[in-house]
């Protein structure tokens, strides 16, 4: 028998992703960040979480949509990674949900740009469509992933 994830979900404007439960460590609201000079552009500084340093990754930016000015600051998934604890920053924080992996189909063909080698599935929910975020892959800053 299959064993079916689960994701924690959040947003980015009006799309809607997930992550597998088991890479997230904790979700927090908005922290102080201290920039880091001749950092990629996705990466919005370092933040302190209970003394140990965490690199805070702007998900928009990563992702190549647009930047908009949010009525909030966005928020903290920090997940756990092969590299270390890094905080992706989101929009709004949904809910851990376990969708059926019948719905679960590949990522659409019209994908372009760094979200075709970052997102690695759909789920086809009834009133949203959830991207799944490979969190290894959108952490990995390389001349092959930038």
């Amino acid at each position: 028998m299959n064993e079916q994830k689960q994701y924690c979900t959040f947003y980015l404007g009006n799309l809607f992703f997930g992550v597998d439960v088991l890479k997230v460590q904790e979700v927090i609201l908005f922290q102080d960040m201290t920039h880091v000079p001749l950092s990629s552009p996705s990466v919005s500084g370092l933040i302190n979480l209970r003394g140990e340093t965490v690199t805070a990754i702007d998900l928009r930016q990563r992702l190549e949509l647009p930047s908009v000015e949010l009525p909030e600051p966005p928020k903290n998934v920090i997940i756990s990674a092969e590299g270390g604890t890094v905080s992706l920053l989101v929009d709004e924080i949904g809910d851990v949900i376990e969708p059926s992996e019948e719905l679960l189909e590949a990522p659409p063909e019209n994908l372009s740009g760094i979200a075709k080698d970052l997102i690695t599935g759909v789920y086809k929910l009834n009133n949203n469509l959830m991207l799944v975020l490979d969190t290894e892959r959108t952490v990995e800053f390389d001349a092959a992933i930038s």
